[in-house]
């Protein structure tokens, strides 16, 4: 039997997906249990068990709160939802990425003769999304409301601990991964899974470019984004 987790780093993030929670078969109210510093709301989102949470900002945060739905609440798998900055050409705000892989662009052992982003010691470092996962969303996003006149890219996902918002910064990350989207929960999310053996897919909706430094353009553009991405989570629970 499928059970979702759905991590967003921020409260814009998951508020609307909370908002349409109902109480499981037999309860009266949406359960609310609060562990180390997060609070998991656990419920049925389109008939599906569910347990959404914030996870917090960054890349500890995020996989903390993976392991955490992993081992304490027997999720099967984990969607990762919320906005990110534009690194692919032709992506624009309000465009969708999901997930084909995922990695860390600010792991850096090059001084150990490590290529940039590669994790030492371990098989790989940049970490599959689920196919199953990722073909359910394309096929959602194609009738989605929220999506119309917007596209949808599936790439590559690189998170870090840095809010990307310079040209410099953004031309570094496209030479060393070429990612479609930039964020700082995702990679550690996807290693956790990988680790874990559990099914998981970043939907992420662009916010921002990644290169204008301007406060304001990301503000005005956050909630909006958020609840594009939460509006395809909420679709793709009814095909998993």
């Amino acid at each position: 039997m499928k059970k979702i987790g759905i991590i967003g780093a921020m409260k814009i993030e998951v508020s609307m997906l909370q908002q349409n929670m109902r109480p499981l078969a037999g309860d009266s109210a949406i359960l609310r249990k609060e562990e180390a510093g997060l609070v998991f709301f656990e419920g049925l989102l389109n008939g599906i068990d569910t347990v959404v949470v914030q996870s917090g900002i960054g890349k500890v945060n995020a996989a903390l709160c993976a392991q955490r739905l992993i081992l304490r609440f027997g999720v099967t798998h984990i969607i990762n939802t919320g906005i990110a900055g534009a690194m692919a050409h032709g992506l624009g705000v309000l465009d969708v990425v999901i997930s084909t892989d995922a990695l860390y662009h600010d792991v850096d052992a090059t001084g150990f003769g490590y290529a940039p982003t590669v994790i030492p010691q371990m098989r790989l470092s940049d970490f599959p999304a689920d196919r199953s996962m990722l073909d359910a969303a394309t096929r959602v996003f194609s009738g989605l409301p929220e999506g119309h006149g917007h596209k949808l890219v599936a790439g590559r996902i690189a998170s870090g601990d840095q809010f990307v918002s310079s040209r410099e910064a953004k031309d570094h990350i496209r030479r060393i991964c070429n990612p479609a989207c930039v964020e700082m929960e995702g990679a550690a999310i996807a290693q956790a899974c990988y680790l874990n053996g559990i099914p998981f897919l970043i939907i992420r909706c662009i916010s921002d470019m990644a290169d204008e430094g301007e406060e304001a353009a990301y503000k005005f553009n956050d909630k909006t984004a958020a609840g594009i991405s939460a509006s395809l989570v909420l679709g793709l629970l009814g095909q998993l």
